[in-house]
């Protein structure tokens, strides 16, 4: 009766002992789960590579006191191509820090956000280009922020509250979202938004996570990483917290 059976995702290890290891997972059922597991330093440990990071795995745990134990894990997905790719492991490792920087306390839409990790790792292992890859980084983000009610608004002014077409517009992290030009008049925002970049976002959080769209392919490296360093702001500013995996790929792309 103690045993529970989930599906998780590994995002983090510590070393507990000269064996053993405790696993930091999200979980489809059960959001951020910790479990211990035993003897993994060992050679012939019967977890071995289950237990990498960035590992999708079936489940069966003995809960604990303190601590559950990993009893049994079989691999669903071990996003083999991401591991052959620096740039790949960076983008998954990143949203894998958004999920344990946001996902505390989020059981009740834990099968919402394994999904949609799922899913984003999935499409950055199979990406063709760096820019499939940071596509997929960015409706992570956009979406997360959903699911988490710290959606960006990118359709009506936050002052006035009317719709921005086709026309100069500011964005406000600190605001959440869009200004219109009169109303940044008296706000002084400085960071300006094309009406072209707004509207990429909003296709990247409307559409399917798998549904590739016009603006996905018509997407340039350029656009897509302006609209990831702008979300990456947006997501410190609402959270006060940052990402390691965020200053490598600012690193990566000077």
């Amino acid at each position: 009766m103690n045993n529970y059976v989930t599906e998780a995702i590994n995002l983090k290890s510590y070393n507990l002992n000269d064996a053993d290891k405790i696993m930091v997972m999200y979980s489809k059922e059960n959001g951020l789960i910790k479990g211990v597991a035993k003897g993994i330093k060992k050679p012939k440990s019967k977890l071995g590579a289950r237990m990498d990071l960035l590992v999708a795995n079936s489940l069966q745990l003995l809960k604990g006191r303190s601590l559950d134990t990993i009893v049994q894990a079989q691999t669903v997905n071990n996003f083999r191509k991401t591991r052959e790719d620096i740039d790949k492991l960076i983008y998954s490792s990143y949203i894998s820090e958004l999920v344990m920087n946001l996902g505390e306390g989020s059981e009740s839409a834990s099968q919402e956000i394994y999904e949609l990790l799922y899913k984003a790792l999935n499409r950055i292992s199979e990406a063709q280009e760096k820019k499939d890859a940071l596509i997929a980084v960015i409706k992570f983000q956009l979406k997360i922020l959903l699911i988490m009610g710290f959606c960006v608004e990118l359709d009506t002014c936050l002052c006035c509250r009317e719709q921005v077409l086709d026309e100069e517009m500011y964005f406000s992290s600190k605001m959440g979202g869009i200004l219109c030009k009169e109303c940044n008049e008296h706000l002084g925002v400085k960071l300006k938004m094309h009406h072209k970049i707004r509207d990429f976002l909003q296709a990247m959080l409307q559409f399917d996570f798998d549904y590739v769209s016009d603006y996905d392919q018509k997407a340039t490296d350029k656009v897509c990483q302006v609209c990831f360093d702008l979300l990456d702001e947006y997501i410190k500013t609402h959270t006060n917290k940052k990402t390691k995996s965020a200053k490598v790929l600012q690193e990566l792309s000077v």
